[in-house]
């Protein structure tokens, strides 16, 4: 994983991928093995990332998987199965929860923001 002020910047400076969120205001988390960090997002842009700390602290919705499915769905060319978050859903290896709407509705800036910190070498 790049580090999470590296991955705030190649989003934030994505304008195409920061106009197709420009409508969306909310913290989602994002779970890494047992470390889950709350994305706050404001008008598209990534405001920050942060490890949660307490379980009380929650976003909207969470998709979590171990650090192998993320470290494989961030090489450059991903492998079948792990280069895009529905494909490994469906192959149960990570798992989404909480208010799907907002994820549903805006579903290509998510999988798009999540795919921002792949790796630019294999």
């Amino acid at each position: 994983m790049l580090s999470t002020e590296t991955w705030i910047n190649k989003v934030n400076s994505n304008q195409q991928l920061v106009q197709r969120g420009s409508r969306i205001t909310l913290t989602f988390t994002f779970g890494i093995e047992n470390k889950d960090f709350l994305i706050n997002i404001i008008n598209g842009e990534i405001n920050s990332i942060k490890k949660r700390i307490l379980l009380t602290d929650s976003g909207v919705f969470r998709i979590h998987g171990s650090k192998e499915c993320w470290d494989r769905h961030w090489l450059k060319v991903p492998p079948r199965d792990f280069h895009d978050i529905f494909a490994m859903l469906a192959k149960n290896i990570i798992t989404i929860d909480g208010d799907l709407l907002p994820l549903m509705q805006n579903l290509q800036y998510f999988k798009d923001l999540i795919a921002s910190n792949r790796m630019s070498n294999i």
